[in-house]
């Protein structure tokens, strides 16, 4: 036993490494290996758990051939993949989906009562299953433990699931949980999946020819002995293979850990055609040793031994620990791959459709408070990971772990395939409508949850012993096993047909007596017709007011880079500078996209929504989904596309003829300021000169203080000169740069020293360890640029406890430096303006002409650099842009 549990941690280290290797190699840009068809073949795998390695055996020995019903399900959907998966994968691209939780609620009006209900079905449907893998590596443990005479007992090891739900949950969160965009592809986990799909399928055939040449005697006779048992013979009772056959083919599209890795984890929509051939073959290798190792192990074990172990008892039966050892492995990948997805899976449907609305409800404010959404986001899926183990391994206690692992499987499968009805019917039929989803999914769960998944725990556990004979209060016909009179059937089939008739009939009845809010309509235009077009989802009404909002929702979900990066791309689309774009129907949709990739359609939805006010559906966005020709539909989108540029025109002609207006009442003022300025110094120049000259009775002080006020205003005057020269020449591009070599971190202490901010109220923030950088650029224009923003700081932060913060990052090649201040920063009517050269945002504390930024703008742009004004930090905020050959330490 000590040597199994060293191989389980060596093993679990290796995997750890694969992990790890894969996330830094997707992070380096070097894992184009890891996006290969190959790789996402094996990830699909996790189809074959605990209970392929291990229950299929069991399964055949029991049953005969029927096994194969849960291999044909999903061979017949992988083979029809340019029908099905194609368009599931296409949806989930376009529309960012994160989960099957997440596609059926965004095709239903992206509803958040339709995304909590079937999160709550998912975690309760897959939660046996995740008892059921538990349930194996315990079983395992105990079949060498009972090998092993000085092993410690079966009671003894009771707590090995306890101790491998622990382990797991573990993995899950430190490599599940790294990324928030659940959208994007959890390479170290799927490499993990991969490598254990390979451990599991060479275990499972070094088994499989062991026992046929090892014990059987060869092909032949292995052959002859399976044709000589009852395990051999094609008996086929029709509706439970075809009940078995569907059941495995909707498990295979709606169970959480394989929507994750079919539409979730795709990268190429290419890898399908792949799949389609290479995932059966491999579905064909792992099941093509089931009957000889049934058969066997029958022949060979003592009569009362377990079929669900055979891949490892019968090794172990005839001293062969090398190989039960790489069973134990096979089987154990087999559970820990399904477990660890399948939590992903669960975790990232509870937070974004349960935790993240209820948090948003209990915040108020929602999309606008302060504080890091992405800290909720992750604790929330952590948290959930160990609650949907600690789910699994109570559901194990409770059920006390002694049924065949395929029942409980079954049971699984029977739970999550209630999602077929609404997924299938959402993707196929335009007319579907939430409330049929909602009523379908309630009807199939409850009758699921009555027929199956209450009497899994046992007679008397849940469900009393009258009950299942003669009913509730004595109504024979609710009887789990015998609903409405349906009696003499298997259970399994029993359930499978009574569930999906209500679901898929309540779903179709509900969807045809209910009509569909306009946006359902919408979204079913796009998800039926996914191939044909992909036009936006939403029409919003904004104006740029919002932008700034919308900026610190991104910001506190995808991260300040992230968004201002997507914020600046979409602005320089619309021809703007700066970051604040126009709150576009195109761009809402596409930032509604981006959101949802960690926060889940609805969840996206709703905080667009609070922002932009309630949602608008134009006329033409009801007219895109009505039944016209192809013709009208591209006419209507013509006119849609001509309509949408007219109004951004005119909204930014607008926005252009408002700022003209204000420049020209800026320039007026500048004037008038500027002569101003100009007569002050004059005039005392003038007034004192005038008095020395006359000479009079004045003393040597009185000369001497004459004579500082003229050399101090001749000082004042030279410098605005000064100002209006040094812009007439950046303007008129006559400046001749003195470039040098230095260090950012040096070029900042001049401007510090330079202000003398060290010795006043305002306080600096650095962080001299990022700001060791090489320069090559003018040093001295550069340190004028940062004097001008240190001193306006001083000068404008009206924060009681004034603070500067410096910032440094480099990105994509360019250096870049945000000046931030705690005050309450520029008015968004003025943001637009403080760049220009007759612009002034405040005469408080005003000591010049206000010129300085303007100054500013013209140097970056000497210099192949920007400078811009950065909404939504909280107070005044700046990001100067440099150009960056390399980012060394400084020597």
């Amino acid at each position: 036993m000590n040597l199994l549990v060293a191989v389980c941690l060596g093993y679990v280290a290796l995997l750890f490494l694969v992990a790890f290797v894969a996330e830094r190699a997707a992070l380096r840009g070097r894992g184009g290996w890891l996006r290969s068809p190959v790789v996402y073949t094996l990830s699909l795998s996790i189809y074959c758990t605990a209970w392929t390695f291990y229950g299929a055996v069991g399964y055949a020995a029991r049953s005969g051939l029927e096994y194969l019903t849960i291999y044909l399900g999903p061979t017949l959907v992988m083979i029809g993949w340019w029908w099905g998966l194609r368009k599931l994968v296409r949806i989930g691209r376009t529309q960012r989906v994160t989960s099957v939780a997440d596609l059926i609620s965004s095709r239903y009006g992206k509803s958040t009562l339709l995304a909590v209900f079937v999160t709550l079905i998912a975690v309760i449907g897959t939660t046996p299953y995740i008892a059921l893998q538990l349930q194996s590596v315990t079983a395992s443990f105990a079949s060498i433990a009972q090998a092993d005479p000085n092993a410690a007992s079966l009671d003894d090891n009771r707590n090995i699931a306890l101790w491998v739900a622990a382990g797991l949950a573990l993995f899950t969160i430190l490599f599940g949980t790294r990324n928030l965009d659940a959208n994007e592809r959890h390479h170290g986990v799927v490499m993990a999946i991969a490598v254990e799909a390979v451990v599991k399928l060479a275990a499972l055939m070094a088994v499989g020819v062991f026992v046929v040449w090892g014990l059987g005697g060869g092909l032949g006779e292995t052959l002859a002995r399976i044709d000589a048992s009852a395990r051999g013979q094609w008996q086929v009772d029709g509706a439970r293979w075809a009940g078995l056959t569907f059941l495995a083919a909707a498990a295979f599209l709606t169970l959480p850990r394989m929507f994750q890795v079919l539409v979730v984890e795709n990268e190429d929509e290419g890898h399908l055609r792949t799949a389609s051939w290479a995932f059966p073959l491999y579905l064909m290798l792992i099941s093509l040793f089931v009957v000889p190792i049934a058969v066997v192990g029958l022949e060979i074990m003592p009569a009362g031994s377990n079929p669900d172990q055979f891949v490892l008892t019968v090794p172990l039966s005839q001293g062969q620990n090398t190989l039960a050892m790489l069973s134990f492995l096979g089987g154990f990948s087999s559970a820990t791959s399904m477990v660890i997805v399948a939590s992903i899976a669960l975790a990232t449907m509870v937070s974004n459709h349960i935790v993240m609305p209820i948090w948003l409800r209990l915040t108020g404010g929602g999309a606008v408070i302060s504080g890091d959404v992405r800290h909720v986001v992750i604790l929330s899926r952590r948290v959930s990971i160990a609650a949907v183990l600690g789910f699994g391994y109570l559901y194990y206690r409770l059920s006390g772990g002694g049924a065949a692992l395929a029942a409980i499987g079954l049971i699984s499968f029977a739970g999550v395939a209630q999602f077929l009805p609404a997924l299938l019917g959402g993707i196929l039929w335009r007319g579907a409508t939430r409330t049929g989803a909602l009523v379908g999914l309630s009807l199939g769960f409850v009758l699921w949850v009555w027929c199956l998944l209450l009497p899994s725990f046992g007679t008397g556990v849940v469900i009393s012993e009258s009950v299942m004979a003669a009913g509730p209060w004595g109504i024979g016909w609710l009887r789990p096993y015998a609903l409405f009179g349906l009696s003499g059937v298997d259970p399994l089939v029993h359930a499978i047909v009574w569930t999906m008739l209500f679901n898929a009939g309540g779903f179709t009845l509900a969807s045809l007596i209910s009509f569909p809010t306009p946006l359902e309509r919408l979204q079913g235009a796009q998800f039926v017709n996914v191939f044909q077009h992909s036009g936006r989802t939403q029409n919003w009404a904004g104006d740029t007011a919002q932008s700034e909002d919308l900026m610190v929702m991104a910001q506190r979900i995808l991260g300040p880079a992230q968004s201002q990066a997507l914020f600046q791309e979409e602005a320089r689309r619309q021809g703007l500078v700066g970051y604040l774009p126009e709150p576009s129907p195109d761009f809402l949709a596409r930032l509604e996209r981006e959101l949802s990739g960690s926060v889940g359609a609805a969840t996206a939805h709703a905080m667009v929504g609070q922002i932009m006010g309630a949602a608008t559906v134009s006329v033409d966005d009801l007219l895109a989904v009505a039944d016209e020709t192809a013709q009208m539909m591209e006419y209507s989108s013509q006119l849609e596309a001509k309509s949408e540029e007219l109004t951004r025109t005119a909204r930014q002609l607008r926005a252009a003829n408002e700022k003209l207006t204000q420049l020209s009442v800026q320039k007026d003022a500048f004037l008038s300021q500027i002569s101003h300025e100009l007569r002050t110094p004059m005039t005392s120049i003038r007034a004192f000169s005038e008095i020395l000259r006359d000479g009079g009775a004045l003393d040597a002080e009185t000369r001497a203080k004459y004579a500082d006020i003229i050399h101090g205003e001749a000082i004042r005057l030279t410098r605005l000169l000064d100002d209006l020269l040094d812009l007439s020449v950046l303007e008129n591009g006559q400046v001749n740069l003195n470039l040098r070599t230095g260090v950012l971190a040096e070029v900042i202490d001049h401007a510090v020293a330079a202000t003398g901010v060290e010795n006043g109220p305002l306080r600096l923030v650095r962080d001299r360890q990022a700001e060791e950088v090489m320069l090559e650029t003018d040093l001295d224009r550069l340190a004028q640029v940062f004097i001008n923003l240190i001193a306006n700081a001083r000068k404008y932060c009206d924060a009681a406890a004034p603070r500067l913060t410096v910032s440094v990052q480099v990105r994509n090649g360019r250096l870049m430096i945000d000046f931030v201040d705690n005050g309450t920063g520029i008015p968004r009517a003025a943001q637009a303006l403080v760049f220009e050269k007759f612009s002034r945002v405040s005469d408080q504390n005003a000591g010049g002409a206000g010129l300085g930024l303007a100054i500013c703008r013209e140097i970056m742009a000497r210099l192949d650099g920007s400078i811009t004004y950065l909404p939504g930090q909280g107070g005044a905020a700046f990001r100067v842009t440099l150009p960056v050959a390399q980012r060394v330490a400084a020597q």
